[in-house]
């Protein structure tokens, strides 16, 4: 805050870098406040003096939050949030009517109310008075991939402004950013007391960090153990998907008793937020999530932060630990490792600076993946949360940023699907032609596993008769239905498809394809001819050539 708060406040653009839990929030709401103060204009209610923009909901409504302790002694401002998860016409009527000098947005959302000019709200007119705009979490901002809308928005923005991009890690992509949007930027990177010039250790000198190396079908026992042992402590716990988090949270819950457990991920639309304030509140308990609780978040107390899946890059390691151990308090953080994922601790070492001690696993630990399968067999919801907690894992291991130590090929496959306890192996690309024979299924016929739901279990039932419908209409054969993906991609394709078809219809063009090739071929041969790679007489030979082989009708076209 000493730092950036001089410099901010004298009209600098400013790009800080400082350690997890070191106080970035004020280091930004504190001169926005005085800029704002200073102005001899006062800001009128539609008028927005200021935007911070943050990647998650959740650090936005805690920003909110901060900023809300300061703004209660000028009345003359009004805040507004702008986060997804509610209708953006509440947020529309919200903003007319109160009006919002001072916006905390993440970049979805406020990108959505600048194109709300049909609904009566302009807020492009509207921030033509802006004298600040922050970046919270500016690394992070990109890499969820919200360059598009960041870009969108910035093009609304009056280009005299003040601008401050905060991180505890700057990459490549904010380098452009700060040359892109920045003027004559100060550079701040803040280092903890009694560090060398050369020591750019990105975690809290307060931080224990710690790592254990256990096989796959033994790091859930290991956890279980581990949070049994410390039931009266905070804990967040970092999976590194969604269908993760939904299935041991639900495991963890069953498994563990007298502990408020809670699970947190970006597929939750409305309960995020309820979850997120809830959670804080409590004095201890275990919040099971995904990476979108690993940035800024302030949690009070948090006593140890569990990494089940190390994190797709270096530098959410950092972020993660770095929930744990805020504001000179002291914290602890353990990752569980497989045996070849070993030198990933000497990567962070050098790539992160981020010293580590082991742990040794516990000895004689309760052995609860039985338990986890007859769960699984006793509900058919627990058996498909597996399932695709399983697929999940695998596809995201496969996309992992450090490719050289978590290789897929090197995953034992079958150690994996113990771990995960499931009752058989998933048909998926990954595990085309591979045999398990460490991995022995169960001889249940898993179709006949129900929904412990009633209305599920009667859906279900329902579309089985259906089936065994289609199959007698088509001679007892099965009728082959391709498996639909999960993602939206392939849809988007055929969309595309089709507008591309409808517009070549409404043109009227008849040229087909092989005449098409043909003409491509006559653009490509222009192209060498302008740049002298051919003589006009050999393009006209070659011309003349392609030509006779089209329809007449094509060489008019």
């Amino acid at each position: 805050q000493s730092a950036t708060i001089p410099l901010f406040m004298n009209n600098k653009d400013v790009a800080a870098e400082a350690v997890t839990g070191s106080g970035k929030t004020l280091a930004f709401v504190i001169p926005i406040l005085e800029i704002l103060l200073r102005r001899e204009e006062k800001l009128k209610k539609m008028q927005v003096g200021a935007i911070i923009i943050t990647p998650t909901r959740e650090l936005a409504i805690q920003i909110d939050e901060v900023l809300s302790c300061f703004t209660k002694h000028f009345p003359r401002f009004s805040q507004i949030l702008l986060i997804g998860g509610r209708n953006p016409m509440e947020d529309v009527e919200k903003f007319k009517e109160h009006g919002g000098n001072i916006i905390v947005a993440t970049p979805g959302r406020l990108e959505d109310l600048f194109r709300r000019k049909a609904d009566g709200l302009d807020l492009a007119s509207c921030v033509k008075s802006l004298d600040v705009l922050v970046l919270d979490e500016a690394d992070r901002l990109l890499d969820m991939g919200f360059e598009a809308s960041l870009n969108a928005i910035l093009d609304f923005l009056p280009k005299q402004r003040r601008t401050g991009l905060f991180s505890a890690t700057q990459t490549q992509e904010v380098e452009n950013l700060v040359r892109a949007g920045l003027r004559n930027p100060v550079r701040i990177s803040v280092k903890e007391k009694g560090m060398a010039a050369s020591n750019t250790q990105k975690t809290p000198t307060r931080l224990e960090n710690y790592y254990m190396i256990c096989k796959a079908d033994e790091k859930f026992n290991q956890l279980v153990h581990f949070l049994r042992q410390h039931k009266q402590e905070k804990h967040l716990v970092f999976f590194s998907t969604c269908a993760c988090v939904e299935y041991y949270g639900k495991a963890l819950e069953s498994l563990i008793k007298q502990v408020k457990i809670m699970s947190i991920h970006g597929k939750m639309k409305h309960k995020r937020n309820k979850i997120f304030t809830e959670f804080r509140k409590l004095p201890g308990g275990i919040l099971v999530c995904t990476d979108v609780m690993a940035r800024g978040i302030d949690i009070p107390e948090v006593h140890w932060v569990l990494q089940y899946d190390p994190p797709s890059s270096a530098s959410a390691f950092v972020h993660r630990c770095g929930r744990t151990a805020r504001i000179g308090n002291v914290g602890s953080a353990l990752v569980f490792l497989l045996p070849m994922e070993e030198s990933y601790i000497n990567f962070l070492s050098i790539n992160q600076k981020c010293p580590m001690q082991e742990m040794k696993p516990q000895t004689n630990v309760l052995d609860l993946l039985p338990k986890l399968k007859s769960m699984a067999l006793a509900d058919r919801a627990v058996f498909e949360k597996g399932m695709k907690a399983f697929v999940s894992y695998v596809q995201a291991y496969a996309k992992h940023e450090c490719n050289l130590i978590f290789r897929i090929k090197d995953l034992d496959f079958s150690s994996l699907a113990k771990g995960f306890a499931l009752l058989k192996m998933p048909k998926m690309p990954e595990l085309r032609g591979k045999c398990f024979p460490d991995f022995t299924p169960v001889t249940v016929n898993t179709d006949s596993i129900s929904f412990k739901d009633k209305n599920r279990e009667k859906q279900r039932q329902k579309q089985l008769e259906q089936q065994r419908k289609e199959r007698q209409e088509n001679g007892g054969k099965k009728k082959f239905i391709k498996n639909k993906a999960w993602s939206k991609q392939k849809a988007k394709r055929e969309k595309k498809k089709k507008v591309t078809a409808k517009r070549k219809r409404e043109e009227g063009s008849d040229i087909e394809d092989e005449d098409m090739e043909e003409l491509l071929n006559d653009t490509r041969l222009l192209k060498r001819l302008k740049k002298g790679k051919i003589s006009e007489e050999e393009f006209e030979k070659r011309v003349t050539g392609s030509q006779s082989k089209l329809k007449p009708e094509t060489v008019a076209d």
